[in-house]
């Protein structure tokens, strides 16, 4: 008797051992569910993870992520995440709102994004506050910073895809590095001299810095808040002593502020993507972002070509 039984519990072990080994390789088939709060970091864990990931926005794609208000749906989402990539300074501070709502925040892993960019204050606000600007992925050099930093973390959540995340980064890091190539060669032997820019919001102060282009003005003291009549005079008197001659504006989210200032200072206006709007895909940044450069070279080529 004890004998069957011991045959029985052995073979019990055994196929409880067997159905381990099937639910982890199930498992590490699956790869990780990695969740993310910005349109760019979708386009950077899905190049740097492939088809080893589940690649999860967080909120909807035609969601406006400035001062987004959390929804249920959302909280379903975090849920089901291992791994949830955050912009961390600001841009994405409903994300922290979700996390406690859905009582996940010590069970699913934070990769801030930003940890190691080198941040710099909002430019050209009058305001005298030092304000962190949170749009670092609007850049080529900070988002290849990122892209590195989250294919190291996700290498650490996933060992044995370490060595794919790592490769498939610097191969991503090269397309985004020729997105700055391409720039260099349309603005060749171009006079910057006179190129003196504002911008109706923050988002584009990280390029803009990176191209050595200053910014002079900024339009709204913060992104979606208009400013008020007052500061709407002192930011067309900035913009007027200063000599702006370019105004950038966004691209999906066009403001009447824009056309009100061009047609106070007789300034240029472009439109520039922040990259936080539409479809999720692969290839948004790099698409967006090599947009966006060849009307930076545009500006420069205009204001380069205007007469003395």
């Amino acid at each position: 008797m004890i004998r069957a039984m011991t045959a029985v519990l052995r073979k019990f072990v055994c196929m409880l051992g067997l159905l381990l080994a099937l639910a982890s390789g199930e498992a590490t088939a699956q790869g990780l569910k990695i969740g993310i709060t910005l349109h760019p970091y979708y386009s950077f864990v899905a190049n740097i993870a492939g088809d080893q990931a589940e690649v999860i926005p967080l909120i909807d794609a035609e969601a406006n992520p400035h001062g987004y208000t959390p929804q249920p749906d959302d909280m379903i989402r975090m849920t089901s995440m291992d791994v949830l990539v955050v912009n961390g300074i600001g841009h994405d501070a409903w994300a922290f709102e979700i996390l406690d709502a859905a009582g996940v925040r010590d069970s699913v892993e934070l990769i801030y994004a930003n940890d190691g960019v080198s941040l710099i204050p909002v430019a050209g606000d009058n305001s005298g506050e030092k304000i962190v600007n949170p749009h670092t992925f609007i850049s080529t050099t900070a988002a290849i910073q990122q892209v590195y930093l989250i294919a190291r973390r996700l290498g650490e959540l996933d060992p044995g895809n370490a060595d794919l995340f790592r490769n498939n980064a610097r191969q991503y890091a090269l397309e985004i590095r020729r997105l700055r190539a391409e720039f260099d060669s349309q603005v060749v032997g171009a006079d910057l001299s006179r190129f003196v820019a504002a911008t109706m919001h923050s988002g584009y102060d990280y390029i803009l810095q990176e191209l050595g282009l200053q910014v002079s003005a900024v339009i709204e003291p913060r992104h979606g808040v208009e400013p008020t009549a007052r500061q709407m005079a002192d930011t067309i008197d900035r913009i007027n002593l200063a000599n702006v001659n370019v105004l950038f504006a966004e691209k999906y989210f066009a403001s009447r502020l824009s056309d009100t200032i061009q047609e106070a200072t007789g300034v240029e206006m472009y439109s520039i993507s922040h990259i936080s709007s539409g479809a999720y895909t692969a290839e948004k940044f790099v698409a967006e972002m090599r947009e966006n450069l060849n009307t930076l070279a545009q500006a420069i080529r205009d204001v380069a070509g205007k007469p003395r």
